[in-house]
């Protein structure tokens, strides 16, 4: 099913012998759009710490409940490699987490899977940062694909004729935990308007200027199939929205 991230915020993080906090954010991979991450405030059984709960550690969800269980124990948490949420995550943090909570590495992984199965994806980072990133000596001042979902939710969208809007939120498949789209809102171009746009369909990111720039014109994304994000998005719109775009 697909869902808003934003929507997922708060969520109750449950250990297997207690609550460890609730979601604060999540970090993603540029590289192949999967979330890494889930940031977890802990409140005052930690101190009010953040910390880090790679997916791969997820075990069931009580959407119900709206609860995220994990597969570790409180003391696990606790215990784990001290990492400032607010600097960039070192390769060596992470390997030093995964480690300790003994999960296989996620890096190599470079695929990226849409609602529409494998899809070619432009390169949206400087490739010759990707080049080595398994060493850690070599990635000493952080991981350059993470990226927060809070923070990119700012960033302007650049049509290929000029700006359409900024990133209000993404929607994500809860299946395999992959960004399908992200949220534009148009409303500094197009009142009372809102579209989605793939990952498939960006050129490139400018990190340091804010700026997402998508192969797409404004006149496309204006005649786009109406987006009503009160409405679950289903196959059928998809089909459109991906068809509109000469995407199939």
């Amino acid at each position: 099913m697909l869902r808003s991230v934003n929507n997922l915020i708060g969520y109750t993080i449950s250990a297997k012998d207690g609550e460890i906090g609730k979601v604060y954010e999540f970090y993603f991979d540029d590289f192949s759009w999967y979330i890494r991450y889930l940031v977890v405030e802990t409140g005052n059984w930690l101190f009010e710490k953040k910390v880090l709960i790679p997916h791969s550690a997820l075990g069931m969800t009580d959407w119900e409940s709206k609860t995220f269980k994990v597969n570790l124990t409180m003391e696990q948490v606790g215990n784990c490699p001290d990492i400032d949420t607010e600097r960039p995550v070192s390769r060596q943090h992470e390997i030093e987490l995964f480690s300790h909570y003994t999960l296989p590495f996620y890096w190599g992984d470079a695929s990226y899977e849409g609602s529409f199965g494998m899809l070619p994806l432009s390169a949206v980072y400087d490739a010759n940062t990707i080049k080595g990133e398994a060493d850690a000596e070599k990635m000493p001042h952080g991981d350059p694909h993470l990226r927060s979902t809070r923070k990119v939710e700012s960033y302007s969208i650049q049509g290929s004729d000029g700006e359409v809007g900024h990133v209000e939120d993404f929607v994500i498949d809860d299946e395999n935990w992959n960004l399908v789209f992200l949220i534009v809102d148009t409303k500094n171009w197009l009142p009372g308007r809102k579209v989605l746009i793939s990952p498939c369909w960006i050129g490139h990111i400018d990190w340091e200027e804010s700026n997402v720039y998508i192969n797409l014109s404004q006149e496309a994304i204006k005649n786009s199939p109406k987006y009503d994000p009160s409405q679950p998005i289903d196959k059928k719109y998809e089909g459109e929205l991906f068809s509109h775009y000469g995407f199939h």
